[in-house]
């Protein structure tokens, strides 16, 4: 038989080596190549014409860290066998597969009231059962439920490997510099004390990068404000379609489409393995993209406008401020939308959005980041740093958007 070991040509991490049959057969499955059809970044290309990459993109990139932080790890004397370090392999490598298109807008529309984590689980279990139990490592490392702590913190922590591709994949491709942190050196600082990671303290500078890396990441890209008023609006767009689909109107829509916008479902639907999780490993951007270009001349006026300025890049104008928008100035709004478009305040509500975005650099309600000292003491690094003030470190900020279509 001829072996099925390949090399991936990366654009961020260069050859990538895909270690053996079984972490091939993943990479193979339809759940892991559904990934080259959705963005990693949705709608922000409307602001970074180059973030263009994709999940499947960001899911082998994180298996390569995965790899090479479990390289160090066995180098510094930790006991990792061969069946754990496919395991967490697999956990990263199908952490994402429960992601809708668009990244989270799906969660906010079509598919309330389950986490995109969720169904990654519900896919590893159905994909566990197809494989007679080869994936039930990954999944205990996934849930936490493996007696090895450390690498359930390397798939899902406040420094995993998912997040050290992610920052280094999303300001590769956006352009955006202050995100390009010092991954390899954080995997070479990487080591464990009584089964938690632990960074040895020459590494505290590189998490100190890290972490306002990621913060100047979420406001420079993540939460941009053009992205945000795209995001909102393609939000707008589809729980009209949504609306109008369980009134009865027939939607241009592919049949995956169709069954979200039909149906109200639920955490139970996807739970039962059936027609749900089916319909969901079908959806990709494409289904949205395609739906979206035929929507745009809809006769309901409130589809047909969201759906064109999507497709044309008329997207809603957007102010973003320290405070709460003035109530009444919302109703100028919708008056005025109203009396423009001839529609019903509930439709002419469709054509803006309120609320807060908020993010914090480091959350105290998660596993700390623990920096080791020579003399064997671990301090966390909100304690541990001198840059970086502890109560600014895991300060939540807020700012609060409106968001209006465009005359």
């Amino acid at each position: 038989m001829p072996s099925k070991r390949r090399v991936i040509n990366d654009p961020v991490f260069g050859f990538i080596n895909i270690p053996n049959e079984f972490i091939y057969d993943i990479i193979q499955h339809p759940y892991l190549q559904r990934l080259n059809r959705i963005r990693q970044l949705g709608v922000t290309s409307f602001v970074y014409p180059g973030a263009q990459h994709t999940r499947f993109h960001h899911s082998i990139g994180a298996m390569y860290l995965m790899n090479e932080a479990l390289k160090n790890l066995k180098e510094k004397g930790h006991d990792i066998s061969n069946e754990e370090y496919n395991g967490a392999l697999a956990a990263i490598l199908l952490h994402d597969v429960g992601h809708g298109p668009f990244s989270h807008i799906l969660e906010h529309t079509l598919v309330k009231n389950i986490r995109h984590e969720e169904i990654s689980l519900l896919l590893m279990h159905q994909l566990n059962e197809e494989w007679n139990g080869k994936l039930q490592t990954a999944i205990a490392i996934f849930t936490d439920t493996y007696p090895k702590h450390f690498l359930h913190q390397l798939v899902s922590g406040q420094l995993d490997v998912d997040r050290l591709d992610y920052l280094r994949r999303d300001s590769f491709f956006t352009g955006v510099n202050e995100g390009n942190i010092g991954s390899a050196r954080i995997i070479k600082m990487m080591d464990v004390r009584n089964d938690h990671l632990v960074i040895d303290s020459k590494g505290i500078y590189s998490i100190e990068n890290f972490l306002l890396s990621r913060r100047l990441m979420y406001w420079q890209v993540y939460l941009h404000k053009t992205a945000v008023a795209a995001e909102k609006m393609l939000i707008n767009t589809l729980t009209r379609a949504k609306e109008l689909a369980t009134q009865g109107e027939k939607l241009f829509a592919s049949p995956s489409l169709s069954y979200f916008l039909e149906k109200n479902i639920t955490h139970a639907d996807f739970e039962n393995k059936g027609e749900a999780l089916h319909h969901f490993v079908d959806l990709d951007d494409n289904d949205i993209w395609s739906a979206l270009k035929v929507w745009a001349s809809h006769p309901d006026k409130v589809l047909s406008l969201l759906s064109n300025g999507m497709v044309n890049r008329k997207l809603f104008k957007i102010e973003i401020t320290a405070k709460k928008q003035r109530a009444s100035k919302v109703e100028e709004f919708v008056k005025k939308y109203e009396s423009k478009y001839n529609l019903s305040e509930h439709e002419a509500r469709y054509l803006i959005s309120h609320d807060v975005i908020t993010t914090n650099m480091y959350s105290e309600e998660e596993e700390s980041i623990d920096i080791l000292y020579n003399d064997g003491s671990i301090k966390d690094i909100s304690l541990a740093s001198d840059m970086l003030n502890p109560e600014l470190l895991s300060k939540k900020i807020g700012k609060y958007y409106f968001a209006y279509l465009r005359d």
